[in-house]
């Protein structure tokens, strides 16, 4: 038999997209790899209500049993976040999984995938993935950067994630021709941490300036994502020195360790939390809510023109 590859668009997030209203799209990778239990649904949960209360509808997308779901209602974001067989799928993972009824949390690339197929054209996340250290002998780059060449929407994030090679990642989106604008800055920020210490070409300081760049660059045919790197509060932020001193021991222990491949983001992520004692998955969080906040009042000024 042959699965069923369309994705299940929820009833509430179908309505909104025929109607034109306002819709985000919400990751699950970050639920069910990226935070522990029962801290994860509790997460899920707020995320979804923090769109709702500013005007927009959430779309949290995930695989279950291999059926693409784009909207997910209560027992579907409980699974995700607490069952122990939930993969983590890039969008050359999506396939397999239709094909063998698999349980799985979509990342940043097949989030923004299905996300544009389905008619979403705003995506929340956290950090980007990126260019990895050392990537000149590895060649280890997220397929993030690539699928964001390919699918012309929004993304809100709180710039790449820190453990990555991020001056080489804003290269590559500069070659891939993948704008990114600062929201009310001009550098680039550092996930964890407000300021990544890079300069940006654009900034924008309100909601409607984001929607006419994307309207804009849909009349020009440049179907690419247009990056709205949003800063973490800077109350909310991890300790710059912290940060700096936990990101030197992480890698270190990943080299000792001989971690490679899509296990070195993980381990990093992971490391960063042991030696911060929790701290970075607090800013984690705190960057999440900003960009989903944000993320739902851009929604808001794209539909309405």
């Amino acid at each position: 038999m042959v699965p069923r590859s369309e994705p299940e668009v929820s009833e509430e997030v179908a309505r909104a997209l025929a109607d034109g209203a306002p819709v985000v799209a919400l990751e699950s990778t970050i639920l069910a790899h990226g935070l522990p239990r029962p801290t994860n649904l509790e997460v899920g949960r707020r995320l979804e209500a923090l769109v709702r209360s500013r005007g927009a509808v959430p779309a949290t997308i995930a695989l279950l049993d291999g059926r693409v779901r784009i909207g997910l209602d209560e027992a579907a974001l409980e699974r995700i976040c607490t069952s122990e067989h939930v993969v983590k799928a890039s969008v050359r993972d999506l396939a397999l999984a239709v094909a063998t009824g698999t349980d799985a949390a979509t990342t940043v690339a097949s989030t923004a995938w299905l996300a544009h197929r389905a008619g979403i054209r705003v995506f929340a996340t956290g950090g980007l993935g990126g260019v990895h250290r050392e990537a000149t002998t590895t060649f280890d780059e997220s397929a993030d950067l690539t699928v964001l060449a390919e699918v012309p929407i929004l993304v809100v994030c709180a710039g790449a994630k820190s453990v990555l090679d991020v001056p080489a990642t804003l290269e590559r989106l500069e070659t891939l021709g993948v704008a990114v604008v600062g929201w009310r800055t001009s550098r680039f920020p550092g996930f964890y941490v407000t300021d990544g210490g890079l300069d940006l070409a654009w900034r924008a300081d309100d909601a409607a300036t984001v929607a006419r760049a994307r309207r804009a660059a849909d009349g020009l045919g440049v179907a690419r994502a247009i990056v709205v790197a949003n800063p973490v509060d800077p109350a909310r932020q991890l300790d710059p020195a912290l940060h700096d001193r936990a990101l030197v021991e992480s890698l270190a222990a990943a080299a000792e360790e001989g971690v490679s491949g899509r296990d070195v983001t993980p381990f990093l992520l992971e490391r960063m939390e042991r030696s911060t004692a929790g701290a970075s998955l607090a800013a984690n969080v705190a960057a999440v809510e900003g960009n989903v906040a944000l993320a739902s009042d851009l929604a808001v000024a794209l539909a309405s023109g």
